[in-house]
């Protein structure tokens, strides 16, 4: 069906426009997004085909361009959109009034930080910034890849801190495994923020391994020395 033959009340726009969009479905929010469909499939037929090849609205959060313009119908523009928009959606879901989150307590990191994590396929590095009363400052991703002092810059993390005037400083990481047990190398690592942390002034209040459904806090298990 072209979209021109589906009655005006039920096309994406106007439905979206009439009833909010909370009464669209994800492939209809999709289609709206594409804009457009291509040569004999229209935006809706080709949002819906994009969310089977997908699998999960979660793995949009780690689609890149390459994977994108590899699925039929996905050309650069469209591709930009998608990336676009749910980077968007991102800092919408993670932006809320910093004086309000206060992160002294390792599940509240968890609960504020999981969504960092969500579909990585590599081991990805962040940080969280807290003044001296362990509010919330600022969130950001540092590295992706496997965390060793060669691929961890300690002067970039330490510049971000300065930067933000921070106090303490939370290390966040996954392993792509799913596994949240550090390895020697992890803790190796960790010490070794925690002594220039103590130099620089700004100490390291935690490090977390965090997986989708659960995590280990180094300071819970007495990691830091």
């Amino acid at each position: 069906m072209k979209i021109k033959e589906i009655p005006i009340n039920e096309r994406p726009r106007e439905k979206l426009i009439k009833k909010g969009a909370d009464s669209l479905s994800s492939s209809e929010l999709l289609a709206i997004i594409l804009g457009e469909g291509v040569k004999n499939v229209n935006a809706n037929e080709l949002a819906f085909e994009l969310l089977k090849e997908v699998r999960s609205m979660k793995n949009f959060t780690n689609l890149t361009y390459q994977e994108l313009t590899k699925i039929k119908g996905i050309g650069p523009v469209k591709a930009t959109k998608i990336l676009a928009t749910v980077e968007l959606g991102k800092r919408i879901f993670l932006e809320e009034e910093k004086d309000n989150i206060k992160l002294s307590k390792a599940r509240d990191i968890y609960k504020y930080a999981k969504s960092f994590f969500y579909g990585l396929k590599q081991e990805c590095f962040y940080c969280i910034y807290l003044d001296s009363k362990k509010k919330l400052l600022s969130s950001k991703l540092l590295f992706k890849g496997t965390m060793t002092k060669s691929t961890v810059h300690p002067r970039e993390i330490f510049k971000e801190a300065y930067k933000v005037n921070a106090s303490y400083i939370i290390c966040l990481h996954n392993h792509p495994s799913g596994s949240v047990n550090p390895s020697p190398k992890d803790i190796e690592f960790t010490n070794y923020l925690i002594e220039l942390g103590r130099i620089h002034g700004v100490l390291i209040y935690d490090h977390l391994i965090i997986s989708e459904h659960k995590y280990f806090s180094f300071l819970e298990n007495n990691l830091l020395d």
